[in-house]
């Protein structure tokens, strides 16, 4: 995605606001309240995504035996990042993580520190530019053995769907069987026009635009993949243990696991 500096906002940066982080410029704690306060159901989506993203590791580092996860469109550290998250269950999993956002890669490199059986590494490298992503991972994993691909809240930055599906299969092409596809990316399914007017005004302000997918596109990205249950659903409720008042509420992103066939 293009490079920013602080006088307009950029998506890794308001996703680190919404969280709660500290890693935020005025103008992305500007764009963030604005577009809280058309669509205040960010907030929750930001949440739920990042508690996916958790159970969708822990899955694979421990179930499947995954001990190599590509992290592309890493944001900003927070708590519980993909390495942190695989390396409490596995402590020799390697890690690559991708950004191509100058604070997001200061801060990643300075902070982003795993085991020692293990390996944390990241490199600068754009979505839409698989072959560079490929190049440089490969200097920390080995793509003879099962990689997790770990692709959320980054394919709506690409903004065609069919180029978003080539860097998929690109990137899928790569990695042996055995390897895991993750992704998460929001949708339109249950707040409709509140949601796409949110994603408007924010298209309208940075540099770093996002556009909605459907869920029927989002499992595009998984054909040929064999589709983990519960399939492609709400963020909220992948695998997710019921609280006191029952199931999670859904939210408008959606995600799906796929493992491509040995």
């Amino acid at each position: 995605m293009p490079r920013t500096g602080g006088t307009r906002p950029q998506s890794a940066r308001v996703w680190n606001y919404w969280l709660g982080g500290r890693d935020h410029y005025p103008a992305d704690r500007v764009a963030g309240d604005r577009f809280i306060g058309v669509y205040p159901q960010i907030v929750d989506i930001a949440k739920h995504s990042r508690a996916f993203l958790g159970r969708a590791v822990r899955h694979l580092a421990g179930e499947a035996g995954i001990r190599q996860f590509l992290d592309v469109g890493t944001g900003l550290p927070t708590a519980d990042n993909t390495h942190e998250v695989a390396q409490r269950v596995a402590p020799d999993a390697r890690i690559v993580y991708v950004d191509n956002d100058p604070l997001v890669l200061a801060h990643a490199r300075a902070l982003l520190t795993g085991t020692r059986e293990g390996a944390t590494e990241c490199v600068d490298a754009d979505v839409r530019d698989p072959g560079r992503i490929l190049a440089e991972a490969a200097r920390t994993l080995d793509f003879s053995r099962p990689v997790g691909l770990m692709l959320l809240n980054i394919l709506g930055h690409v903004p065609g769907y069919d180029e978003a599906r080539s860097v998929v299969s690109h990137l899928l092409d790569a990695l042996p069987g055995g390897s895991h596809l993750v992704v998460a990316d929001g949708t339109d399914v249950f707040t409709g026009e509140r949601f796409r007017s949110a994603i408007h005004m924010w298209n309208q302000a940075s540099d770093t635009p996002y556009h909605l997918r459907k869920p029927e596109q989002i499992a595009g990205y998984f054909k040929g993949l064999d589709l983990l249950e519960p399939g492609v659903v709400p963020v909220s409720r992948w695998r997710a243990e019921p609280g006191p008042s029952g199931e999670p509420g859904e939210v408008d992103e959606f995600c799906a696991v796929g493992r491509k066939a040995p």
